[in-house]
């Protein structure tokens, strides 16, 4: 199955006393680049991401980001347990103190001893860590779903244009055929009235080693061996395209493969017609490469 290694996703989520927003995207990569921007008071997420990711995405530039804010709803006074009984020793001594000198202080009330600073918080209680961190992780593997499912739609679209773009190098490899066949009469004829030339105007020349040198020309202008490896080139990449495995790296090598055979044909064709085909099929051929460069 061709997968494309550009792809986007995101999931939000809400539990444990705060909200969050996952997304992931990637772009296109040699091999499998990660990034993450993940909160690190939150045990544990660095390595269950890697390793998720990992299991199910083998090539790409992914870039990962979590952002969690706390629940303004969660946010409710708490006393402070250690300011509390600080502020309790401190107001015994000043009593204390008091009753030694004879002064009569009015008792403090509650409310006056929670109001002192530092006694009663007011803000959002901070969240468990290691609760959050379970709940956050609970939604990554729906996120990495929605993400390969969206880089598995984009390569199923890829890989029609490379199956169409793959008729028209088999369509061309079959022109090309066709042309060198009807280029080897033209070939003939050219080589014999060639060969009768040097031996009409070389005084001495060896007409057997002349007409072997002509040969070694032509076995050199033919182009079927070319036209063969283009076939089976065709042959192979339709094979990766049926693949159920990565195969971006493979496929890349084979459009290397493809464009050698292009440029030799063009190099060898001798006709104009040949000439046109090669052109041809560089152009298709390097169109073909721009599309494999985000698969997977």
């Amino acid at each position: 199955m061709t997968q494309s290694m550009t792809g986007y996703a995101s999931v939000q989520g809400a539990g444990a006393g705060a909200s969050w927003l996952w997304e992931i995207r990637s772009v296109n990569s040699k091999g499998l680049d990660l990034r993450l921007r993940l909160p690190d008071w939150l045990p544990g997420l660095d390595p269950a991401v890697r390793a998720a990711l990992k299991d199910r995405v083998a090539r790409g530039s992914v870039s990962v980001s979590l952002r969690v804010t706390a629940d303004d709803g969660a946010s409710t006074p708490r006393l402070d347990p250690l300011a509390l009984d600080a502020v309790l020793d401190a107001v015994a001594q000043v009593e204390a103190a008091a009753q030694e000198r004879g002064v009569d202080l009015a008792p403090a009330t509650a409310a006056q001893v929670v109001a002192l600073r530092g006694v009663l918080e007011a803000g959002a209680a901070a969240p468990d860590p290691d609760a959050l961190a379970r709940a956050v992780l609970a939604d990554l593997p729906g996120l990495i779903d929605a993400f390969v499912s969206m880089r598995t739609d984009e390569g199923a679209a890829i890989a029609t244009i490379l199956s169409a773009q793959l008729d028209e190098v088999a369509r061309l490899t079959d022109a090309a055929r066709v042309a060198a066949a009807d280029r080897a009469g033209e070939q003939k004829t050219r080589l014999a009235e060639a060969l009768a030339r040097v031996t009409d105007h070389a005084d001495g020349a060896d007409p057997d080693r002349v007409a072997q040198e002509l040969a070694l020309i032509a076995v050199k202008a033919d182009v079927t061996e070319e036209i063969d490896r283009l076939g089976a080139h065709v042959a192979a990449a339709r094979g990766l395209l049926g693949a159920d495995a990565p195969m971006g790296r493979r496929f890349d090598f084979l459009m290397q493969e493809f464009n050698r055979e292009a440029n030799t044909l063009c190099s060898k064709a001798g006709s104009t017609a040949l000439t046109e085909i090669g052109l041809a099929l560089k152009v298709v051929i390097d169109q073909m490469r721009e599309q494999v460069q985000n698969v997977e």
